[in-house]
């Protein structure tokens, strides 16, 4: 287990399920929760090849903040199918102060475990990961 720099340790099921899915395209989405009593970063959600962006907002607590990757697959102006994945920081407003600390302070050092990530995206609410802001970014 590597270490972050806030003290929080990255549980090796979390690299190795984002191989899978960079490599393998075995999942769309994985939702990441610090468990703080064991002060490590360990997989919560594991999102199946054909579920969508909603199943990941779906996913994703409204009063309590998570990190999540996303695989998602677009067309380009000119037809051609690309993916990009995206690191999401999800820290709603309503989550907890001492939560939202935990997470931003963890957050670099986790997302640098994460070797593949394209695009990273803070979210406080769900509008701001809506299916045009991953579009926009995308592109």
């Amino acid at each position: 287990m590597a270490n972050a720099a806030s003290g929080m340790a990255v549980h090796d099921d979390c690299k190795l399920k984002f191989m899978e899915l960079k490599t393998k395209r075995t999942y769309r989405f994985i939702v990441y929760k610090i468990e703080e009593q064991q002060k490590q970063v360990m997989v919560e959600k594991i999102g199946e090849p054909n579920q969508s962006h909603e199943d990941l907002a779906a996913s994703l607590p409204a009063d309590e903040c998570r990190y999540a990757v996303f695989d998602f697959d677009f067309l380009t102006a000119e037809d051609v199918p690309k993916s990009r994945i995206f690191f999401v920081a999800w820290s709603p407003d309503t989550a907890r102060v001492r939560s939202k600390m935990i997470y931003a302070s963890s957050k670099d050092r986790f997302k640098r475990e994460l070797d593949g990530i394209q695009i990273e995206l803070q979210a406080t609410d769900p509008t701001e990961m809506d299916l045009d802001t991953f579009k926009s970014r995308a592109t």
